[in-house]
């Protein structure tokens, strides 16, 4: 049994699909109070865990820093010490909002690159980073950006609804990353846990995210095309379109040593973009 903290965010939801997993939602396991959860884990004895849950409101964590450290750091942390105190693999997903994101043309930010967040959202999920390594156990905090599924919010689902009564959007073309499918961060997410369950010397920080790199404004025109919706997209640059916390306009993720340690290969996110849009089409009819 795979026990995995969130159920209705877009990669838990995903993971909850795989038969192994027992997938706890707020009402089983509050993250504002990780001795709880960590009390969990140690009653339940799991295989292995995966925390996919997280406090991801990105610009209202500007406000309320506090509250997302607590579920995004001390939360983890305790999880992670629970689970090396059990002797079993802790999987916890990270983001790219750890990196300053410097250039917009620079190179693809590798696991061992130095972390500098620009924001609060960044720093508390860090501060997570660093709990679950000083935990001492197997781990894998696997890093990804640019989440989208069909269920949720998401970059996806917003083009979609604006899309519907809109001839023309300014999308941000400043900001460079790999759209990620959920299903393909919670199926990582599984192998990486199942491995570790046997190579525990695997354990460390990975990159996980779609390919190939693009800009929101490519990445807009692309759900355009694939939803057949005609859409003008005017490119804009972040400035342009201020918000709360600072976004990285490097996003881009070097996941080599994923796919060597694990066999995991970058998803190629074109093809399961059009398959999440085929899944919103029919929920509509």
């Amino acid at each position: 049994m795979i026990l995995v903290f969130g159920r209705t965010g877009q990669v838990a939801t995903a993971l909850a699909r795989d038969a192994d997993v027992i997938a706890l939602g707020r009402e089983m396991a509050d993250l504002t109070d990780p001795a709880a959860c960590a009390a969990i884990i140690r009653e339940r004895r799991p295989q292995a865990v995966i925390n996919a849950a997280a406090y991801t409101a990105v610009d209202k964590a500007e406000s309320e820093e506090a509250i997302a450290h607590v579920i995004n750091a001390e939360a983890p942390g305790a999880m992670a010490q629970a689970a090396a105190e059990l002797g079993v693999p802790f999987v916890h997903i990270s983001t790219d909002y750890v990196f300053d994101g410097s250039g917009s043309g620079a190179a693809p930010w590798r696991p061992d690159d130095a972390t500098g967040p620009l924001g609060a959202y960044g720093r508390t999920k860090l501060a997570g980073e660093d709990a679950v390594r000083a935990a001492g156990g197997v781990h894998v905090i696997l890093r990804t950006a640019w989440v989208f599924s069909a269920t949720g919010a998401n970059f996806v689902k917003t083009m979609l609804r604006l899309g519907a009564t809109r001839d023309e959007l300014g999308i941000v073309a400043d900001q460079i990353g790999g759209p990620t499918p959920a299903d393909a961060i919670a199926d990582a997410c599984l192998t990486i846990a199942r491995k570790l369950m046997t190579a525990p010397d695997l354990s460390g920080t990975y990159h996980f995210s779609g390919a190939p790199d693009t800009s929101w404004a490519g990445f807009a025109r692309t759900i355009f095309e694939a939803a057949d919706l005609s859409v003008r997209v005017n490119e804009i640059a972040t400035s342009d379109y201020p918000t709360p916390a600072a976004r990285p306009a490097n996003s881009r993720l070097d996941c080599s040593a994923t796919d060597a340690a694990f066999g995991i290969p970058r998803p190629d996110w074109r093809a399961a973009l059009r398959a999440v849009i085929q899944e919103l089409e029919g929920e509509r009819t």
